[in-house]
């Protein structure tokens, strides 16, 4: 089989996104006043994202939604890319779901997150001679409960799942949420082993490594940034150990070449919403790594697909085709980081 295109694995679920002015304090009271539906979870997001930058690029989608009018929702709103192969969702149960408050002041966002059918998500759910996939993505580790569960011979049923695609000849790539709790030491570096790309933000890796990447007040402590990448890919990761963050994208390929790329600097102003911003920096990364792109490349392209994110409210409502995505940075100023 020659394979081609990028499959998606892991969580799907409808974000309900609630618009506060202000995040409330415990006790207190504030005022919604916008509340807007749409898909959400890392299948959802990065495999939109793809879609919309390539349609002719071939993706398949493998996860599971409720028998229920929001696993309906979350169909729907795939359907419409012709390109994305929707036949391996399975509906079982009720659909995963996660209540955004959404505040309009500091654009930062809360998530509430009902775990639903995403939970039972498993490998028994992949026929893999059906898989026609050269990369397949796979997120949230700790947040699919059936893939998080211990395993004896590979630590995890999720490293597991990422041995067998590799030994299919499938490049693999996972990415992580960000979580509070002490799960990500136990839970990530089994699958690290068995990845080709580990595409994560700075807190998860700050988690996963234990090194500190923020100060007290919040600045990034760009020094650490190689060294954490060295420690994602000394867990195992065999080409691009990539962090991303408000500032850029850092990372180092299948050489151990470092590479760098600053963040687009949109005005104030052209920030609409961070519901999907990493998701789509994943997307642009992952499509450049299935172009056989370079890692430097892939950073651009994913700071690109940021930006775009970032000025739509929705999670991939803003993404644009891979060719305007390149001339994006040339409409803002740049900044050195």
């Amino acid at each position: 089989m020659e394979r081609k295109g990028i499959c998606v694995a892991g969580n799907m679920s409808v974000d309900i996104l609630y618009s506060v002015r202000g995040l409330p304090q415990s006790g207190e009271l504030t005022t919604i006043h916008d509340v807007k539906r749409s898909t959400g979870g890392a299948l959802c997001n990065v495999i939109g994202d793809l879609a919309i930058m390539d349609c002719a690029l071939p993706l398949t989608a493998l996860g599971r939604v409720g028998a229920d009018a929001e696993g309906d929702f979350v169909l729907e709103t795939l359907r419409p890319h012709k390109n994305i192969n929707l036949s391996m969702i399975k509906r079982e149960g009720k659909t995963s779901f996660t209540a955004v408050m959404a505040d309009e002041i500091s654009r930062e966002r809360t998530f509430f997150h009902y775990r639903g059918a995403n939970a039972a998500f498993c490998e028994d759910d992949i026929d893999w001679d059906k898989i026609p996939s050269a990369l397949l993505h796979i997120g949230y580790i700790l947040l699919l409960d059936a893939l998080d569960e211990e395993d004896a011979e590979y630590g995890t049923k999720m490293a597991r799942l990422l041995c067998h695609a590799r030994e299919r000849g499938i490049r693999t790539s996972l990415d992580v949420v960000s979580e509070a709790g002490d799960r990500f030491k136990r839970l990530v570096p089994p699958a690290l082993k068995y990845a080709d790309y580990c595409v994560i933000n700075e807190i998860e890796a700050e988690k996963v490594t234990g090194l500190k990447l923020r100060d007290e007040d919040g600045v990034l402590i760009k020094p650490n940034i190689p060294k954490a990448l060295e420690a994602i890919r000394n867990f195992g990761v065999s080409g691009w150990a990539v962090i991303h963050c408000p500032e850029g994208g850092y990372g180092l390929d299948e050489k151990s070449a470092y590479a760098e790329s600053p963040a687009i600097d949109l005005p104030v102003s052209a920030i609409k919403g961070k519901v999907g911003a990493g998701d789509a920096f994943c997307a642009g990364t992952l499509y450049t790594a299935s172009q056989n792109g370079s890692l430097a490349e892939g950073l651009e392209l994913g700071n690109a697909a940021a930006a775009a994110s970032l000025m739509k409210s929705g999670a991939v409502e803003g993404m644009l085709k891979v060719e305007e995505l390149k001339k994006l940075r040339t409409k803002f100023n740049e900044t050195n980081y």
